[in-house]
């Protein structure tokens, strides 16, 4: 009898040890595909410019409607014989918007994207963020790549950054090169404008888009204390402060003025840029859609 009981309480510690083990290797298998996502790469796009080649890494789980957004304009060629309007040393460069030939006017672009500065990412020497107006939602075409570290573009509590989507990882010198280049009244660009034009001739995907859509999962933008985000608009966000000292006003993207700043977006109110030998610039970011005279503006 008692050789009969072990037996069968040996089989039932095996049955349940199999059924564990069945069901860890379907946790495996389930796991797998997930597994394999995760670890495909971010898209790249090659910049091909005038003055030489450059590729951005996009980050769509950081910002999946910026990205999209981007490559949408990436795929359809918008990007082609467009200017970088924008140099301000020690600053950023910025482009995307204005036909590469006279009058340099600001394409037609599809309808803005929602801020999703508060993804995590910071503007940081070599990141790319979108060019906008003082509507912190107001971003399209224009995108800006910082020179050097920009703190004053990164979001606050009480109000909106620049949304970061983006790093160049090869060809930095060539940004730097044209970050260099002499610059003043252009065309319609009454300053900041490089005397010699830049020339977006291209921007191509290098690698598969993982961005058609928002990544599930991913971070939502994070609202400035007090404000919310539904339906694709923000609701009563505060556009950065203006009149901070030292700073410019920002250039609005789109807006195919004239008069004043270049059309790039650009951040309002935001401080001079700090270069990272520690001196300070004399400029401020303008608003990405085209980026900042003081933040990036388009």
């Amino acid at each position: 009898m008692h050789d009969r009981n072990c037996t069968a309480a040996r089989h039932t510690v095996l049955g349940a040890a199999a059924t564990l083990l069945a069901a860890f290797t379907l946790t495996l298998i389930t796991a797998a595909p997930a597994s394999a996502q995760s670890a495909q790469p971010n898209p790249e796009v090659l910049v091909t410019t005038n003055m030489g080649s450059f590729v951005i890494e996009l980050r769509p789980n950081r910002a999946p409607l910026t990205v999209a957004n981007f490559l949408r304009y990436v795929q359809t060629g918008f990007y082609t014989d467009t200017l970088i309007h924008r140099v301000v040393a020690n600053f950023i460069i910025q482009g995307g918007g204005h036909e590469a030939t006279p009058p340099y006017a600001l394409k037609p672009t599809g309808p803005p994207v929602v801020n999703e500065s508060g993804n995590g990412l910071v503007n940081k020497r070599g990141t790319v963020g979108l060019a906008r107006g003082p509507n912190p939602d107001s971003g399209t075409s224009q995108f800006y790549i910082n020179l050097v570290d920009n703190p004053d573009l990164d979001p606050l509590p009480t109000r909106w950054g620049y949304t970061v989507f983006g790093k160049v990882i090869q060809g930095m010198n060539v940004v730097e090169r044209i970050g260099l280049l002499p610059t003043g009244s252009f065309g319609p660009f009454k300053s900041e404008a490089p005397l010699k034009p830049v020339i977006i001739e291209s921007i191509t995907l290098v690698t598969p888009s993982q961005s058609g859509a928002p990544a599930s999962g991913a971070a939502a933008p994070a609202s400035p204390s007090g404000t919310s985000t539904a339906a694709g608009k923000s609701t009563g966000a505060a556009a950065p402060p203006s009149g901070t000292a030292k700073t410019k006003a920002a250039a609005q993207s789109g807006t195919g003025s004239t008069t004043g700043a270049s059309s790039a977006a650009q951040p309002a109110g935001a401080k001079d840029a700090t270069g990272s030998d520690g001196a300070k610039s004399t400029k401020t970011p303008a608003s990405p859609t085209s980026p900042p005279s003081p933040p990036p503006k388009s």
